[in-house]
């Protein structure tokens, strides 16, 4: 028995001995390592899906600018990750369709991503992000080798993150190295087993440095301790990584990897930079009902709607559903149409469609001026479908705000830069890709500049003589039709116009704050200082409502999106104190109009995964109602003469506010005012100033205060002579007083 035992441990020690003669000669002892885990890995306790024999990873999907890539297609990247994959390695999931493409090429090098391709087309599956930028993944979760200094941490680095405006600000644009060197990395920590599918990467947000990676591996790990590196065949898989700062680069792996942590390992990186990463990680969380982690962060909502990214064409018809649904209390319209003739649609939400009645407020919310700023547009596509569903299960609060509110939902001002955006994906879009309308232009900042305009006049002491406090006109230039003016500008300003709105939002993205007029500094030249209009406690009171009932923008305990914490200023900021911008919506809306808007920032991510919308969207649903709820805030009435007939375009003042309202066609006005007593005053030409005090309570609902005012002497003569063909005699008085004293003179000669 013992000599048999052995025969059988002699060739066991003899391999033994010549696995640790291998390990000796091996290069590293880490490669070691990761040679055998890697074939630990494909255990089902790692890795669910069989290993193909000569894996290799996906050509990096990349968005090319304009001027380099025009006429190709980019494939979308916002598609849901329950849907099926395309057969070729290189296709990628969209939101309403399968894009399929096949690329072949011939293997020179084994070890080079791009040039392995033809070899072998492995099927991919594709995960959402993880949320390293929409802070899903909090700081904590972010490691790294080295750290340049603080505010190029491992916790700078999440896609799209921005840098402040100085090199070296607290709040910089990337995780850097200390040293630049093939040892550093990147780490993320799930928290979780994940199955993890790819990586996204840019180089540095900086005005005045560049930096980012050309080349990386990925290891991932189940302790921290022991990593294995993604492998093509026998030798470590080198990704291709950034070729400048902004455009992301998106890596599929040729095969998902289970683990709880991941490493994003730069091998090498631009000549004359430093090693620098924005990353996100995409992702499957394994099913553990157990972890902590992801209870504490599940939100789960129960509202049964449309949660994915709508095309032009999707969108349209969504709003054609919702119309069909409830058609009695729905219009569907357009305000024009865009550069590339896409046509701007809005949707009516009122008892009575397409009808204003006398006293009834109207209320608008606009998304998407900046192209690229998604998350707004599907917000408005998702409230237009839950106020149509809950009016018609019986909701009161949502039947009384349809009956008492007109109301006006525009969810895409900019449709030539969303589809730009919506093309490339939410991972590949960039910061910027589809922000500006077809022709070049900022329309979110391309009205008039009617803040210069008032101010003028005030320090000129031309106010009210010369000049009105409000409907300040538009200037002759840019009326031209060789002012640098978008049509959706032109096509909002029209709409503006023929509406009599009282309040309105328009939704942005990349932040979490609320802003409000003016968004334009007094001083020249300086860039940001506090810039209060007249009614500046009204306006905090409305940026205040939507940004308190936020899940988010007022939690003290929040990350701070880029480089602002606007947390501490109960998520609401002047807009001239965070940054001067002429021309804004906001402050035209002001100036030239009776409708007070204002601009809220729904998400870190502009552009958020479409995985992510049913948190989205109970992030913001409760402050989309409340600050509709506010435009009942304050006085409303209607000013009559003694007979009765409405008088339009009259006048009405509150004492100790120099901003003033006018009435609309029918006579009717509202005045937003927070609690307290006013003097209000109204006045229109021909008729005599009537001034009465007026209250605001503190309980929802426009206190009513309606005028009667009558004609004066001189506008009943004038009247008179006008309907018998005579004009009145306009006399100059001294020239009157010189012929009356003449005719004394004479009198008493």
């Amino acid at each position: 028995m013992t000599s048999q035992l052995l025969r059988l441990l002699t060739p066991l020690a003899l391999l033994g001995l010549l696995l640790g003669l291998a390990d000796l000669s091996h290069d590293s002892a880490i490669e070691d390592e990761d040679y055998y885990m890697q074939e630990m890995l494909t255990r089902d306790q790692y890795n669910r899906v069989q290993i193909l024999e000569k894996p290799v990873a996906s050509i990096p999907d990349r968005h090319e600018h304009p001027s380099q890539n025009s006429g190709k297609k980019v494939p979308k990247g916002k598609a849901e990750s329950s849907r099926q994959l395309d057969k070729d390695a290189k296709s990628v999931k969209t939101a309403n369709k399968k894009t399929e493409k096949t690329k072949k090429s011939t293997l020179k090098t084994s070890n080079s991503i791009q040039e392995a391709e033809g070899q072998f087309n492995p099927i991919k599956e594709e995960c959402p992000p993880m949320g390293l930028e929409t802070l899903k993944i909090d700081d904590f979760q972010l490691h790294a080798s080295t750290t340049k200094r603080y505010g190029l941490g491992a916790h700078r680095g999440r896609l799209n993150i921005q840098a402040g405006l100085y090199e070296d600000d607290l709040y910089d644009g990337a995780w850097c190295a200390g040293r630049d060197d093939p040892l550093q990395w990147f780490e993320v920590d799930a928290r979780r087993l994940t199955k993890f599918t790819g990586v996204v990467t840019q180089g540095r947000s900086s005005l005045w440095s560049s930096d980012w990676v050309t080349s990386y591996k990925v290891m991932v790990s189940n302790d921290s301790h022991t990593w294995i590196t993604l492998k093509n065949g026998s030798e470590d898989l080198i990704f291709n990584g950034n070729r400048e700062k902004e455009i992301p680069v998106r890596n599929i792996f040729p095969v998902s990897m289970v683990a709880r942590y991941i490493r994003v390992n730069p091998t090498s990186w631009f000549t004359i930079g430093n090693i620098c990463m924005r990353v996100e990680i995409l992702g499957c969380p394994m099913p553990d009902p157990n972890n902590y982690y992801h209870r504490r962060n599940e939100v789960i909502t129960t509202d049964k709607l449309d949660f994915r990214h709508h095309s032009y064409k999707e969108m349209r018809q969504l709003m054609k559903v919702v119309n069909e649904m409830c058609p009695n209390i729905t219009r569907i319209y357009n305000i024009g149409k865009s550069h590339s003739g896409l046509k701007l649609y809005a949707i009516e939400i009122s008892d009575n469609p397409g009808e204003h009645e006398v006293g009834e407020p109207e209320f608008r919310y606009t998304a998407g001026s900046h192209g690229n700023e998604v998350l707004g547009r599907e917000l408005l596509l998702l409230l237009m479908q839950f106020m149509c569903l809950e009016y018609l299960s019986g909701n009161q609060r949502i039947r009384h705000l349809v009956e008492e509110t007109r109301i006006h939902l525009l969810p895409s001002v900019n449709p030539d830069g969303y589809e730009k955006a919506f093309e490339a994906g939410s991972e590949l879009s960039g910061w910027s890709l589809g922000r500006w309308s077809n022709d070049g232009i900022d329309i979110h900042h391309n009205f008039p500049d009617l803040n210069s305009i008032l101010w003028e006049a005030e320090a000129k002491k031309w106010i009210p003589r010369k000049m009105l406090n409000h409907h300040v006109p538009i200037p002759g230039w840019y009326q031209s039709k060789n002012a640098s003016v978008a049509v959706e500008t032109r096509a909002l300003i029209a709409w503006m116009e023929k509406m009599p709105f009282v309040l309105g939002g328009n939704l942005q993205g990349g932040e979490l704050v609320v802003t409000f007029p003016y968004d334009k500094t007094r001083s020249q030249g300086v860039t940001r200082e506090p810039a209060p209009t007249p009614d500046d406690h009204v306006f905090r009171w409305l940026a205040f409502s939507y940004a308190s009932t936020h899940r988010l923008m007022t939690d003290a305990n929040r990350r701070v999106c880029h480089t602002e914490d606007f947390a501490k200023e109960d998520g609401t900021i002047n807009g001239a104190s965070w940054h001067t911008a002429a021309g804004s919506l906001n402050d035209f809306s002001y100036l030239h109009t009776n409708c007070f808007e204002l601009s809220m920032y729904v998400g870190c991510d502009k552009f958020p995964h479409e995985s992510e919308l049913p948190e989205e969207w109970e992030n913001n649903r409760e402050s989309l109602l409340v600050f509709m709820e506010q435009v009942h805030r304050g006085i409303k009435g209607v000013v009559r003469d003694l007979q009765g007939r409405p008088i339009a375009n009259a006048t009405i003042t509150v004492e100790g506010i120099s901003h003033d309202v006018s009435t609309a066609a029918d006579g009717d006005y509202w005045r937003l005012l927070n609690p307290g007593e006013y003097r209000v005053t109204a006045r229109a030409e021909g008729y005599s100033i009537t001034t009465k005090k007026c209250e605001v309570g503190y309980e929802m609902g426009a206190t009513k205060c309606d005028f009667f005012i009558g004609r004066t002497n001189l506008s009943r003569i004038r009247e008179i002579m006008e309907k018998f063909n005579k004009q009145p005699i306009k006399m100059p008085i001294r020239r009157l007083q010189a012929r009356r004293s003449r005719e004394r003179r004479l009198g008493t000669s």
